[in-house]
């Protein structure tokens, strides 16, 4: 599992930042560009793809698992006027930010999913982008992550009600870089901006979801994905000098870098994005 410091590695770099180059809502996961490409619609197209997917009504209880900046949970209670929304987060900055929307209905908490203990059992889970920081490339790399996987999913059962649904978002690993220099690009991003981090195999994820959830629907969006990192890229670099005269010229050209690491992997199929619903075995 990625350790405060790696998530605030990732994620604490300065709200202002990220607000330069993500959308309104901040969503800093792939969007879903059907029909559309305006970035702020490709993020709430995906937004609304889970709420529809997992069978969210205002009345049901949902949880997000590592919830962001809030753009899932805004949704939910703002848009579908869903009334109770929780999220958790390892982010310290993420946490100040959500909790000051002051968003109706919601709750966030700044905490670890191996340390979350709910009160009330929720009806529907989401979980955009954070499976990627439940195992450490070292873990991967031993074999361990098939039951760290395993042990999120039984976490995950065990906080919901019978019939409950969870739709989960990762980016997953695809072919492997014949190009050393594009293997080393790809490697540098997972180190130095995502530390303690690794993308799972998709078959990973599926041999490690039973026997606590069916997989009722499986998407891969690798074309969406690597148009959404363009865009932030686009963004990002209309912004270089307010970025480099803030924050220096380190992060500028890391972000650059990491960005353009993130279009070439998904352009190329070297990464891809997987969405999946899953629902509850009982």
């Amino acid at each position: 599992m990625s350790t405060q410091e790696d998530i605030a590695v990732t994620y604490d770099v300065s709200n202002d930042f990220f607000k330069l180059w993500l959308d309104r809502r901040m969503a800093y996961s792939g969007a879903l560009f059907e029909g559309t490409d305006d970035l702020e619609q490709a993020q709430t197209n995906k937004l609304r793809f889970f709420h529809d997917k997992t069978h969210v009504t205002p009345d049901k209880r949902v949880l997000d698992i590592g919830c962001g900046w809030g753009s899932l949970m805004e949704f939910l209670a703002v848009d579908m006027g869903v009334r109770d929304v929780t999220g958790i987060t390892l982010s310290k900055a993420q946490y100040d930010l959500v909790k000051g929307k002051n968003l109706p209905g919601a709750t966030v908490e700044c905490i670890s999913y191996l340390e979350y203990r709910p009160e009330k059992k929720f009806d529907a889970i989401i979980s955009i982008g954070m499976f990627e920081h439940i195992a450490t490339p070292e873990q991967a790399r031993s074999g361990e992550h098939i039951a760290l996987y395993r042990d999120y999913f039984r976490r995950a059962r065990e906080w919901t009600n019978p019939g409950a649904y969870f739709g989960l978002q990762s980016v997953i690993g695809a072919l492997v870089p014949r190009n050393r220099q594009e293997l080393r690009d790809i490697a540098w991003g997972t180190y130095t901006i995502f530390p303690g981090a690794i993308t799972p195999r998709p078959e990973a994820i599926l041999q490690a979801v039973n026997p606590y959830w069916e997989v009722m629907e499986l998407y891969t969006r690798r074309e969406h994905y690597a148009k959404t990192t363009a865009e932030w890229a686009r963004r990002l670099e209309n912004n270089e000098s307010f970025i480099r005269g803030h924050w220096g010229d380190q992060v500028f050209e890391d972000y650059k870098r990491y960005l353009r690491g993130c279009v070439m992997a998904f352009e190329k199929g070297y990464q891809s994005l997987a969405q999946l619903v899953l629902r509850r075995i009982d």
